[in-house]
C-alpha cells in the first residue's frame, strides 16, 4: 500500500484539507450576466444509454516527506522529500445507465491524462519532466459511480460504494459529488425550486471500517447569479464542502492475521513476543479536515453543466510499524503528504450514443 495510493486514486482529492486554495482556472466561454429568473427545480438529464464529455485541466502541487523504510508499506522506496508541481489535460466521457434502483443512475467515467508537465524535486534533485515519479503518476480513469436526479450519491454493493473503492484506497470513496473528473460532473442540488441568492445544506454521514468514527460531510450551495454561457442562460453555483477528520488504523486487521498463525502449542514465551510485537503495530492513516470549493455553470433547462471550476487542498498521514517479514523485527515508516489541485471542466457536448 503506496504513497501514491493514498494520494491519488481519485485525482481530484476531493476531501481537500486545511486551507481552502482559490482557484486560478479561467473561463474558457463567453458569458453575460443576466437578471435572475424565476425559480425552477433543479436537476440533473440522466438519460440512459446517453454520454457526456468534459475536457479537464488539472494543476496540482504536492508537498511530501516521510521516514523509515517504505517496504512495510508494500512500496520499494519512496522519496524522503519532494515537492512537485503537475498541469495536465484530458478529456472524460460520462455513460449513463439505468441505476439498481428506480430513479438512479450507474456513470462510468473513463479518461486518460495526456499533456503531462512536471517540474519540482525529489530529494533535493530537479524532476526530469520525462521521468514522472511513481507517487505523482496520473493513472487513466475507469470508474463507477451511482447517483440520483439530484447528483447525490447512491451506496451500491457493486460497486463497493463507502469510503473504500476496489484497491482499498481510503481517498477514493469519499470524493465529493462535483469535486472532479473522477466523481460525477456538478454538485448536489437542491430538492427545492432555487434561484439567484437562495442556498441550500446537506450532510452526509460515511462510515469508515476498521473502527473509525464515521465521516461527517457538509455541503453548502448557494445560486450567485445568472449568466450567458454558449447561449445558454445558466446559473452560476457556488458549493462548499467541509468534512471532518478521517483516521483508522489498520493494524487490527494484521494483529489478526498474526495471531491465526501462533501454533497451537505455542510456548509462554513465544506468546510473549507475539503479544509484544502486537502491542507495537500500527498502521494509521489520517487525513485532515478539508474543505472543497467549486463554482458551476449549471443549465437549469437541459439540465447541463457547462463548466466547472474546483479547488481543494488535502493532508494526509501515514504512520506504520510492521514487522519484518525476513528478521520479524519491528519496521517504522512515516509520511506527510499535502496535496493542492486546481480543477476545470469544460462540456463538449453529448446526448444519446455520443
Amino acid at each position: 500500500m503506496s504513497p501514491r495510493l493514498l494520494a491519488l486514486a481519485l485525482v481530484l482529492a476531493a476531501c481537500g484539507g486545511g486551507a481552502v486554495t482559490t482557484t486560478t482556472t479561467a473561463v474558457t466561454t463567453t458569458q453575460a450576466p443576466v437578471e435572475a429568473p424565476e425559480a425552477v427545480l433543479l436537476s440533473y438529464d440522466l438519460e440512459p444509454g446517453t454520454s457526456f464529455q468534459y475536457e479537464v485541466s488539472l494543476s496540482q502541487n504536492i508537498v511530501m516527506s516521510s521516514e523509515g523504510d517504505p517496504s512495510v508499506t508494500g512500496d520499494e522506496e519512496a522519496p524522503g522529500e519532494a515537492e512537485l508541481q503537475m498541469t495536465a489535460t484530458a478529456t472524460f466521457t460520462y455513460a449513463v445507465a439505468d441505476g439498481p434502483e428506480p430513479g438512479t443512475y450507474r456513470i462510468t467515467i473513463t479518461g486518460e491524462f495526456g499533456d503531462l508537465e512536471v517540474s519540482g524535486t525529489v530529494d533535493g534533485e530537479p524532476v526530469d519532466p520525462t521521468d514522472i515519479p511513481e507517487f505523482a503518476a496520473l493513472d487513466p480513469v475507469e470508474t463507477t459511480v451511482v447517483v440520483d436526479e439530484k447528483g447525490n450519491v447512491v451506496p451500491d454493493d457493486q460497486d463497493a460504494a463507502g469510503v473504500f473503492g476496489g484497491d482499498m484506497d481510503p481517498l477514493g470513496g469519499m470524493a465529493t459529488l462535483g469535486a472532479g473528473a473522477e466523481s460525477f460532473f456538478g454538485p448536489p442540488l437542491p430538492d427545492d425550486e432555487v434561484t439567484v441568492g437562495d442556498t441550500w445544506t446537506e450532510t452526509v454521514e460515511t462510515p469508515v471500517p476498521f473502527g473509525g468514527d464515521p465521516v461527517t460531510t457538509t455541503i453548502e450551495g448557494r445560486v450567485t447569479g445568472a449568466e450567458v454561457v454558449d447561449g445558454a442562460e445558466v446559473f452560476v453555483i457556488e458549493t462548499t464542502t467541509s468534512t471532518t477528520q478521517i483516521e483508522f488504523d489498520l493494524s487490527e486487521f494484521f494483529i489478526g492475521f498474526f495471531e491465526a498463525f501462533l501454533p497451537e502449542d505455542a510456548t509462554e514465551e513465544e506468546k510473549a513476543e507475539i503479544a509484544a510485537l502486537t502491542e507495537a503495530m500500527k498502521f494509521l492513516f489520517t487525513v485532515d479536515p478539508s474543505v472543497t470549493t467549486s463554482t458551476t455553470w449549471f443549465d437549469p433547462i437541459t439540465g447541463v453543466v457547462y463548466q466547472g471550476e474546483v479547488s481543494s487542498s488535502i493532508r494526509l498521514t501515514m504512520d506504520v510499524a510492521m514487522p519484518d517479514e525476513v528478521s520479524g523485527e519491528l519496521v517504522e515508516f512515516k509520511m506527510d503528504m499535502t496535496l493542492d489541485q486546481e480543477l476545470g471542466l469544460r462540456y463538449l457536448g453529448g446526448g444519446a450514443g455520443a
